[in-house]
Order: C-alpha cells, then sequence, then structure tokens
C-alpha cells in the first residue's frame, strides 16, 4: 500500500537499506516498484529486502501482529548489532515481554523471529530500471478541486508544502471526504453468498467502518452492472415484487477485521460455510473496487418507506458516516454510523476531544458526508472541559432561530396563506415522512417568499431551513463524559433541553494511551491503575436517571442489536435530553477486536454491562420508566475477564486465593444488577396510586 502512496526513497541515503513487506515473490517484487524507485535502487545503491511477515505471523499463531517479525528484521539487516547477539537479544526481550501472558505466547514469538530469519530475502538489484509505470495520483481527476489541490497533498505527505493561503480562512472543512483515502488494510475481505444469505443485515450494523452496505433497487437497474457485481430478489413481505437487494464490499475501504463474518447467521447445512467469508484481498481488489463504485450510482431506496425498527430496513438507510481512520475493528464508530443512518441529514454534531474526534474530523479527511440532496451532519469539535455546554449552545440557538422563524411566518402569513402558515408551524415531524413532507413545504415557502417585497420576507429566507427538525448530537468517550466534562453533562441533562448525548464508553481514556477513567471497572490494569483499579465504575446511568426527566440507555451492540437500534430511536424522539451509554471495546482492552462481538455478550451475561431504557414517557402513562432488557447475571464473571488482557492481574488474584476474589465479584454483580431490578419493579397503578398521595406539611 505504502508503494502506492508514497515516495519513500525520496529521503533514502546512499547505501541506505529498504525493507518492504509484500506476499509478492523475491524475484517478482523488482517488477512492482514505480520507474522512479528502481533509479533510486540503482543510483543509490540501496540494498533491497522483502518479507512476507503477514504469512509467517499467521504460520507461527501470531494473528495479525507483526511488530516481533518487524523488529527482528530490523536487527537482522541494520548491522546495528551482529545478527546472532541481536537475535539472542530478540529471544529475550520477547520472554521478558510475553512471559506473563503464558509460555505458549513466548513460544510463538520466538518462532516467529526463527522463521523471519529464515525467510528474510535479498533482492537482487538488476543494472537498469525495466519498469514502465509511475506514481498513481493520489485522487482521481474527477475529484473536487479542493481534494486535489489540498486534502490529495496533505494524504500524500505534502502537507507542510501548501501555503496558508490555500487553506480555508473561516475554518471550515468540506466533509465526505474520507471517501478519497483508499487505505487498502485487508489483507483478506468478505465475499458475499447471495444465494444463502436471508438478507438480516447484521453485517453492515457491525461494521466499524461502513465498508460493507445493503441496498434496495429495482432490479432493472442492475442491467449495466459490471458482471460480477451480486444483487438477488430481496426477502421478506414488506417489499414490492421485483425489489433486489445487494450486499457490497469497499475492498479499499474494509480493514479486515472479520466483525461482518462473525455475526452473519446464514450458515450452509451442507458444509458449514457462511454467506459471508472471508478470502484473499489481492485477486478481488480490481473487481470489487468497480462493483462498489456500480454499488453507489444506484439511488437510494426512498428511506419513508423504510422500517426503520428494524436491523435490515435500518442498514438499508444511506450511511454518512463512511470510512473513518478508526483502529481496525474499534467499537465506537458503529454507533456513531448508526445515528448518521437514522438522523444524519437532519443532524448537529459537537464531538468532545478524544478517539471520536480523531476519527472524526482529523485532517486531511472526515468521515462524515451528505446525501444526494447535499444533507448530511455538521459536525464541530470541542475541547474536554466544555463540549457538553457547547452542544447545548447548538440547541438553544437552533430552537431560537426556529422561534423567530415561526414569529416572521406568522407576520407573513396574509401573503403566504393562513392554512400554508399553521401547517408549517404545526406540522407532525416525529417521522420520515412527516419531514419529508415539512422540507417540501419549506421549498414551497422559499418560492412564494421570493415574490413577496419585505424585509420579514428577506430575513425569513435566512431563518427559513430551521423551521425543519434539527437533531443535536453530543458526542464524546468515558474520559469526557464520566471525568473532565461530567459537570458540564450534567448541566445540560438537567435542563429540559431536546438534545441527544451519546457517550462511547470504552472504559478507560483510550485516546491518550490507555489512562484509568471513573468509568474503568473494577480490578482492570490501566495506567495510573498497574495494579488494578481498587474501586469501583462510576454508574452514570443512575445519576442521570435520578433526574427523573432524563431518557436514558445503557446498550452493546454486539450483545443485542435490536435493542441498540430501538434505544437510538426511542432517544432521539424524546423532547428531552436523552443519555446513552454505549459499550464500546477498544484496543486498550488488549484482545483482537475481531473477537469483541462474543465480549460484548459475556459483558451483557456477566452482569458487567445490563441493558436498560429509561423513558420518562412511560411514567406519563402510569408505567415504570426503567426497562430492564438483560436478564440476571448467568455467566460466571470469570469468563468475562480471562478473554481480556486488562483484567490479568485480577484473574491471577482469583486463581490464587481459594474463590475468595472470585466470589467478591460475583456478589457486586449481582447486587447492582439486583439494584437494578428493584428500581425495574412496580406496577402502573402503584405509580399512580403514589402520586396520589398528599406530602407531609
Amino acid at each position: 500500500m505504502f508503494l502506492e502512496r508514497y515516495e519513500l526513497l525520496d529521503h533514502a541515503a546512499e547505501g541506505a537499506v529498504f525493507l518492504v513487506n509484500t506476499a509478492t515473490a523475491p524475484d517478482k517484487v523488482w517488477h512492482t516498484l514505480t520507474r522512479r524507485m528502481q533509479q533510486q535502487i540503482i543510483d543509490k545503491r540501496i540494498a533491497f529486502y522483502v518479507i512476507d511477515a503477514y504469512e509467517i505471523a499467521k504460520k507461527t499463531g501470531m494473528g495479525n501482529r507483526i511488530n516481533t517479525i518487524m523488529q527482528t528484521c530490523f536487527f537482522a539487516i541494520s548491522g546495528v548489532l551482529p545478527r546472532d547477539v541481536a537475535i539472542e537479544k530478540i529471544k529475550l526481550a520477547a520472554k521478558k515481554s510475553y512471559s506473563k501472558k503464558g509460555s505458549a505466547v513466548v513460544e510463538a514469538n520466538w518462532k516467529a523471529i526463527d522463521e523471519t530469519i529464515a525467510n528474510l530475502h535479498k533482492v537482487v538489484v538488476p543494472a537498469a530500471v525495466s519498469s514502465t509505470h509511475e506514481m498513481p495520483e493520489a485522487v482521481p481527476a474527477f475529484a473536487p478541486e479542493f481534494v486535489r489541490k489540498i486534502t490529495a497533498e496533505i494524504m500524500s505527505g505534502r502537507g507542510d508544502r501548501l501555503p496558508v493561503s490555500a487553506l480555508p480562512n473561516d475554518g471550515t472543512w468540506p466533509t465526505g471526504t474520507a471517501m478519497w483515502d483508499k487505505r487498502n488494510l485487508a489483507q483478506e475481505i468478505p465475499v458475499w453468498d447471495e444465494e444463502l444469505c436471508i438478507h438480516c443485515g447484521k453485517c453492515p450494523f457491525v461494521c466499524p467502518h461502513s465498508a460493507i452496505r445493503s441496498k434496495l433497487f429495482s432490479a432493472d437497474l442492475a442491467k449495466d452492472a459490471p458482471p460480477t457485481f451480486k444483487h438477488v430478489q430481496v426477502k421478506g413481505k414488506d417489499f414490492e415484487q421485483g425489489m433486489h437487494i445487494s450486499y457490497q464490499v469497499a475492498p479499499e475501504d474494509c480493514t479486515g477485521c472479520t466483525l461482518c463474518v462473525d455475526i452473519c447467521p446464514a450458515v450452509s447445512k451442507v458444509d458449514g460455510h457462511k454467506a459471508l467469508e472471508m478470502r484473499p484481498m489481492a485477486p478481488l481488489r480490481e473487481q470489487e473496487r468497480k462493483n462498489f463504485e456500480f454499488f453507489l450510482t444506484l439511488p437510494e431506496y426512498d428511506r419513508t418507506r423504510l422500517k426503520a425498527t428494524t436491523i435490515k430496513g435500518a442498514m438499508m438507510m444511506q450511511p454518512l458516516f463512511e470510512f473513518p481512520s478508526a483502529c481496525v475493528g474499534c467499537g465506537e464508530t458503529s454507533y456513531i454510523r448508526l445515528a448518521s443512518q437514522l438522523f444524519g441529514d437532519r443532524m448537529v454534531v459537537a464531538n468532545a476531544t478524544g478517539c471520536s474526534s480523531i476519527y472524526g474530523g482529523n485532517l486531511p479527511t472526515t468521515p462524515y458526508c451528505k446525501n444526494g440532496d447535499g444533507r448530511g451532519p455538521a459536525w464541530s469539535n470541542s475541547l474536554f472541559e466544555d463540549n457538553a455546554e457547547f452542544g447545548l449552545g447548538f440547541r438553544v440557538s437552533i430552537d431560537k432561530h426556529a422561534e423567530h422563524a415561526g414569529e416572521l411566518l406568522q407576520q407573513l402569513k396574509e401573503h403566504v396563506g393562513s392554512e400554508f402558515t399553521e401547517a408549517i408551524l404545526n406540522a407532525d415531524q416525529s417521522t420520515e415522512a412527516g419531514i419529508f413532507q415539512q422540507r417540501e413545504r419549506v421549498e414551497e415557502l422559499r418560492k412564494k417568499l421570493a415574490g413577496i417585497d419585505a424585509a420579514a420576507a428577506r430575513q425569513l429566507e435566512s431563518l427559513v431551513e430551521y423551521l425543519v427538525k434539527k437533531s443535536v448530537w453530543i458526542i464524546g468517550g468515558d474520559g469526557w463524559a464520566y471525568d473532565i466534562g461530567f459537570g458540564g453533562l450534567d448541566h445540560v441533562i438537567s435542563t429540559v433541553r431536546n438534545v441527544n448525548i451519546l457517550v462511547l464508553d470504552t472504559e478507560v481514556y483510550s485516546n491518550t494511551g490507555g489512562q484509568m477513567s471513573k468509568a474503568t471497572p473494577r480490578g482492570a490494569i490501566a495506567k495510573f491503575a498497574s495494579g488494578g483499579k481498587h474501586t469501583g465504575k462510576k454508574d452514570l446511568a443512575q445519576i442521570a436517571m435520578s433526574y427523573g426527566h432524563v431518557y436514558v440507555a445503557h446498550v452493546a451492540y454486539g450483545a443485542k442489536d435490536t435493542h441498540t437500534l430501538r434505544a437510538f430511536l426511542e432517544a432521539e424522539s424524546y423532547g428531552g435530553p436523552s443519555l446513552i451509554i454505549a459499550y464500546s471495546p477498544c484496543v486498550e482492552h488488549g484482545y483482537d477486536l475481531g473477537n469483541q462481538l462474543q465480549q460484548q455478550e459475556l459483558a451483557v451475561k456477566t452482569g458487567h454491562w445490563p441493558l436498560l431504557r429509561f423513558d420518562p414517557r412511560r411514567a406519563q402513562e402510569g408505567q415504570n420508566p426503567l426497562l430492564l432488557d438483560s436478564q440476571r447475571p448467568s455467566v460466571p464473571y470469570r469468563e468475562f475477564i480471562k478473554g481480556e488482557p486488562r483484567f490479568r492481574r485480577l484473574l491471577r488474584e482469583m486463581d490464587d486465593d481459594g474463590g475468595e476474589v472470585q466470589a467478591f465479584y460475583e456478589n457486586e454483580l449481582q447486587k447492582h444488577f439486583a439494584l437494578y431490578e428493584h428500581m425495574a419493579e412496580g406496577s402502573g397503578d402503584d405509580i399512580k396510586a403514589d402520586a396520589k398521595k398528599p406530602t407531609e406539611a
């Protein structure tokens, strides 16, 4: 991938050493280099080596971890130490680093070191250049001008050459630029078996990078599709005859995390293969790139006709958050993508500093994008300490603009029509269809205003868009919500303003390197808690519920996807403050995030992460507002923590003390769940009766 993006040898010194990690055979790799690189290797007398590090990692049980392999290569060819001495020291370092993880891990690293030495090849450099190709352009010629002149330069590592005058002078940057940054990270990508697929929508739901998508379209629209483009008649009663569906991967944007394959429930009874299975990327890249390009040309299905309350229907909606540069298998991004599919055409996002601000708006690209009508999330980043107030400011200003627009419309109702005015001011915008109808009214209003010669009409023209519903989202991690920004968050939920707060809870300060936060669970290791955290996790949900007027949900998409979907829909539809606390597995947890769906399920079944929804609207109907959506802990806590290295010290304590530590943790989880059970008890009649009791003087 780097060979297609960067001029890696521009700064190489005379007699340098050049190592390439590639699956291409040593006798063929010379022909993959650009003409410029070949000339530089010859002119600078560069020693050229190759290694297939991923194949060695796979063969030696290292998964996709190649750090030990590449480190071995460095010491073997750099000459910093004699080769034999260097290898001996690397093996000692591996033993020291990984002995706590067990002898099997140490031996896997030792085997990888030996295999590296055996498979490290020096390429014989020809005397003359043979390549006929040059470095491809960073972006295609049809990309927008800004992308070609600014974004592409930064992507190529030449951003420091841009003059300040080339940058936007108002600080705003175009959205939808992540689509041009083709990272080609995956060694393997998912391949769809359209005959076996049941069209459940689970694969795009779990994809952290919006790299696999579903779309519904009329079969005749695929007549000009590439010959390898797959589509089939959609299954289900909700769709008209002749409608086809496709599940298509974006090969150059897929990271190969395998979550889509893991979640796939469609398994062949004949040979056990799934409707999605991973296949080597290289032979599929060009074919699937063309297929994805065609997929994007297909029109989006009318979202007012999709059933957003089902995973299948919601996942046919266009994601307006795509290809974020988050870690492979990130546990946060699926939640943001879901919100963008459901509400993205009207979202305004205030984002706290943290991981979500880095992959959300870090230059040169942004994953937030817009639909065919030019609508999409408006995004801005604020600080750790004030992001909640920042987002509240969005809501207050939007409401004030809408109020003033309504006042101006009332002044002009004789010009635009009383009945038309009332239709706009009293529009039901609680559904997709209602919002669509309001947009049509607003467009008609624009035309009417153009013919009115009055100052109020000119003012209203600048505010008319505020007559359409806006969805304000305040997004950040647990470091912001539980710690540094908690005071602001607490203030915002104490108001009655209609804001939606999404807390991406990784249970640790992720972006700054894994420090302990108040969301870190008892017993977990983190920086500043190297001996394991000694106090319990702050219960943010319970704090928010104590206000009584805040919608609160505890969700984990890998454990119960329909629950997550329902919570997002309920939260956004609620007219006051809502708080969604989303369980978000992170690389700082120390395990392969390809296994995170199982870990999310264990988090719920052990009681570590109870699923719940607290909806104040239920209390207004005489019902208990709290619904506990997961069962009483039924799996030993040990089953959850043994899969995550952040708990390795706690696991040793459980092994060494005869069961007392494990019993303590099990008891704590049971007590915590019992408290929620108690809060969720009580009938509507009991609540009504209590409400009628006179208070004491």
